[in-house]
């Protein structure tokens, strides 16, 4: 799988509103080593069951592609399963079912991640596995020629005939004028139509390096035992030379942007976008903490204010959302969306200014400390159940170390949530929520073409 219907879902995307949970939650002990060769290993110990995830992360996504080059990362990504060294097409998948373990994959924007859910017993044939195509991948002609295909009807199943996802994809490509995040994770057609095996070699052995990977381990495990393994399966294939990669950094306001879209839809939708910082790109991480904290508050459940304000209150929207993830390599959007409550006769016009509204109003009024305290808790509650999860865990970690941050800010997260304050969240919708960021998107059914 990769990370398109993330793409997409981003768009309807919710805090979740859960109540406050006893937040002593004890620090899972965390080990970090590197390997001669450059692979970084590290280490999470969760002993509450004796299974074991294990993720290798390479620092390579569509991101990272050039112009005609598109939607390489994902398909090496669906090839890394057709053979290696020790195994042919398809063998190292079954071998892992009959252990009863599951394994996949995803790309996105900065990474491409290989996983495994085992038995704590099994997790030297995850490693074997796994180090046999990180050196000796086959790409055979023949299960390119069969997969590209796939890409294509997946490309065509989840983009071209999902009016969300290509409307998305769309504006993604006009939201980021100077970076490689206007790459679509699949790729582009056209690009997919001319693709050749001898690119995917060339991809892979530019990028597919032991110096270029973060191999990540939670759960029922030591690790003593996890650095012998490592050592034993990763250790002998040498590090090579991997190409320079700049952060994907943006226009800091490119100046308003909009797009008007005629798809097979129903409904009409609007998608708003402002470039900002991420963690990784931003001089101070308190206005990117203040950042989550304010798509919370607009859209962190049944009481946050585009649900209360716009769709109970005024009729306005018949559904409206935020998203913004932190968590990139270079800068990133804030998004919002809404669908017009056509039933009340109200316009995708009417539903933008209903926005606006919402973000003029943080500007000009800091929220009171009682909101900010309940959403607050709503966010830090999520993050705290997250952590029931061995395989939320190692992605946490996984993510963070491949965009250039450090796992350890995954233990930092509630505190830094906790210092931010509704000056904060005043002064963050002040710098970032302008027209010189924005871009726009309006969705129209086909019927409305003129």
């Amino acid at each position: 799988m990769n990370a398109l219907a993330r793409c997409a879902a981003a768009l309807f995307f919710g805090a979740l509103c859960v109540p406050l949970p006893t937040l002593a939650a004890e620090l899972q002990p965390t080990h970090e080593f590197t390997l001669d060769n450059g692979l970084k290993v590290i280490v999470r110990e969760d002993h509450r069951a004796p299974v074991v995830v294990s993720q290798i992360w390479y620092k390579v996504g569509s991101s990272y592609e050039k112009p005609g080059q598109s939607g390489l990362s994902h398909a090496l990504e669906h090839m890394m399963f057709k053979g290696s060294g020790k195994l042919g097409p398809g063998e190292a998948s079954r071998v892992l079912r009959e252990l009863g373990a599951e394994e996949n994959a995803f790309t996105s924007d900065d990474y491409t991640a290989y996983y495994q859910v085992l038995a704590r017993d099994r997790l030297s044939v995850a490693f074997e596995l796994e180090a046999d195509r990180l050196a000796s991948l086959r790409l055979p002609p023949e299960e390119f020629a069969r997969e590209i295909e796939v890409i294509k009807e997946e490309r065509r199943l989840r983009t071209d005939d999902r009016p969300s996802a290509l409307a998305y994809e769309r504006f993604k490509a006009m939201a980021y004028p100077a970076s490689g995040y206007s790459t679509p994770t699949i790729g582009w057609m056209a690009d997919l139509q001319r693709m050749k095996v001898e690119e995917l070699r060339a991809w892979y052995e530019a990028w597919y390096a032991p110096n270029n990977a973060t191999l990540v381990v939670v759960g029922d495990v030591r690790p003593e035992e996890v650095k012998t393994l490592a050592q034993r399966y990763f250790g002998p294939i040498p590090r090579r030379a991997v190409p320079p990669a700049k952060r994907p950094l943006e226009l800091p306001e490119p100046g308003e942007r909009s797009i008007t879209l005629h798809l097979k839809t129903q409904l009409p939708s609007l998608i708003m976008g402002f470039n900002v910082p991420g963690l990784a790109t931003a001089k101070n991480a308190r206005p990117v903490h203040a950042l989550r904290l304010i798509s919370a508050l607009l859209d962190g459940g049944s009481s946050a204010r585009l649900p209360a304000r716009l769709e109970r209150g005024e009729e306005l929207v018949s559904g409206a959302s935020t998203h913004y993830d932190a968590h990139t390599r270079g800068d990133s959007l804030f998004l919002l969306s809404a669908i017009p409550n056509t039933q009340k006769g109200k316009t995708l016009a009417e539903a933008e200014a209903g926005l606006w509204r919402q973000l003029q109003d943080l500007k000009q009024r800091a929220p009171s400390t009682a909101e900010l305290e309940r959403v607050r808790a709503q966010v830090i509650a999520s993050l705290v159940y997250e952590r029931d999860s061995i395989t939320n865990q190692a992605t946490s970690i996984g993510q963070l170390e491949t965009v250039g941050l450090s796992w350890t800010l995954m233990d930092q997260d509630l505190a830094a949530l906790e210092a931010v304050t509704p000056a904060d969240i005043q002064q963050a919708a002040r710098t970032y929520f302008t027209r010189e960021r924005l871009s726009v998107a309006h969705i129209l059914p086909l019927e409305a073409r003129q």
